[in-house]
Parts: structure tokens; sequence; C-alpha cells
């Protein structure tokens, strides 16, 4: 049996909340603008007060994703790269930074790899677990299997359509958090976070969650600072995604330097 002694997801976020107003979580496509570049970025968010890392896995079908987020996972699966690449990128990061990191993929890649071989190989490369955004719990068991025998993290999603049934078996299936969308719809930065964040993470606590982190949309200082208001995280992602199109790894640096700080708010 393996074990993963991984960086705990859970831990870290705890101690972002006992510390300060709670903790930041950075994505970033695995791969873009390629594998050094990404795995370069990364480092620079955990450098700057980015607590837990969201390791994309670019996909040819993001429902999920908005255009910032889909354009760089094409150029990433243009340029080649492949689904074993990201362990390689995974074992760098933790490497480099004391950070925990999940890989964000939908199933099909997982399924296509072999998922108790996925789950091996995220363990040896260091990684804390999955974010799972195309996959319910009840569909699960392989994988809920798989992240047992290995300690895995594994976070399911909660949205505002989701019913009390639904909310619930997130509650007891995720382990490390649960993702709460913040809005139906697809990824990107937002002027306003939707009013709806607050009521999925108010049905979450209702349904006995433990930590939940806010995601879809968050692009400022302020909204980060609003989100930890009431969840114990904020998940940012097409703003650090465009920061890194736009300005490269300082780029990336300097956004995440200046987003966190709403985290040091109280």
């Amino acid at each position: 049996m393996s074990t993963n002694t991984n960086a705990s997801v859970a831990s870290t976020i705890d101690a972002a909340n006992a510390e300060r107003a709670g903790a930041v979580v950075g994505y970033l496509p695995a791969g873009f603008p390629d594998v050094q570049t990404s795995v370069d970025a990364a480092v620079a968010l955990a450098e700057n007060g980015v607590d837990v890392i969201e390791l994309g896995l670019p996909y040819s079908d993001p429902v999920m994703d908005g255009a910032v987020i889909q354009r760089a996972a094409e150029e990433s699966l243009a340029n080649g790269f492949k689904v074993a690449q990201v362990f390689d990128a995974v074992e760098q990061i933790t490497s480099r930074a004391d950070v925990p990191v999940l890989v964000m993929t939908y199933w099909n890649p997982v399924l296509r790899y072999g998922v108790d071989r996925f789950a091996d190989d995220l363990v040896a490369a260091g990684a804390s677990g999955l974010i799972t955004p195309d996959l319910i719990p009840d569909e699960a068991r392989e994988w809920m299997d798989a992240s047992e025998r290995t300690h895995l993290d594994r976070v399911f999603l909660a949205a505002p359509s989701s019913t009390d049934a639904r909310m619930h078996q997130a509650v007891e299936a995720s382990r490390g958090f649960v993702y709460a969308v913040s809005t139906m719809g697809v990824t990107g930065a937002r002027l306003g976070v939707d009013a709806a964040a607050r009521t999925v993470v108010s049905r979450l606590r209702d349904a006995g969650v433990d930590r939940t982190c806010v995601g879809l949309g968050i692009s400022t200082a302020d909204q980060v600072a609003e989100v930890l208001e009431y969840a114990d995280g904020a998940i940012v992602g097409s703003a650090f995604v465009r920061a890194l199109a736009d300005l490269g790894v300082r780029g990336v640096a300097d956004r995440a330097a200046d987003l966190t700080t709403g985290a040091q708010r109280r």
C-alpha cells in the first residue's frame, strides 16, 4: 500500500485561516506556454503568497473553462503536451516550493491513463490530490478506492444548482476542501463575484463541510478579501493565466503579490 506523505491541503488551509483571513489557491495550466515556464510560474505563485497550487491538466474539451484558460490549454496541447508530463511538472514544483499541489483534471484523461496508475504517479511526484470538475461522487467509486489506498486528497464541486443531496455527497466524499462554484457558467474574471457564492458556502456549512474554497471569477484583492469573509479559501485562475500570457513569470509573481494582500485583511 502506498502512503501519501505529501503536503497537506487541509493543514495548509487551516493555518492560513488561523494566521490571517484565509487561503489563496492559484490555478495555472501545466505546459503553458511550455512545461518549464509553467513550473517557474507555479513556483512564483508559491513565493508570492499563494498557499495551494492548482495545476491544470490540459484537455481538448474543457467544458468548465473560459476563453483565457481554453486558449492556454489549446496552446499547451498544440505544443505537444502529454498527460505524463504533468507528473514531471508537479515533481519540479514540489522540489522547489513547500506548497501543496492539486492537479485539476477532467476525468477522461485519468480513465485513459489508468486510475490506479494515475494515483500512484501523483504520489510519486509529490502531488496532494485531484480536483475533478466533471466527476460526481456517486460515479467516482474507482477514484474513491484509489485515493483511499494512496491517501490522496479528492476535491469535488458544489454549485448553485446542486441539490441538498449533492451538497451532502460533496462534503462526505471530498478530502482537503469542497470547491464551491460561485456562479453557473465557465471560468473567467468577473467584475463582481456572484452573491450566489455566499449561498453555496452557507449550504455547504449546513451540510457539515470542514473547508470550502470559492472559485470562478475572482480577479482582485478586494474580491479575495470579500470571499474570505465567509469561505476558507479563494481560488484564482484566469487572472493568473492572463498575467502569464501577457507578462510572463514576472507578471504572475506581481499579480500574486497583489491579489494575496486580500488574504491579509481581517
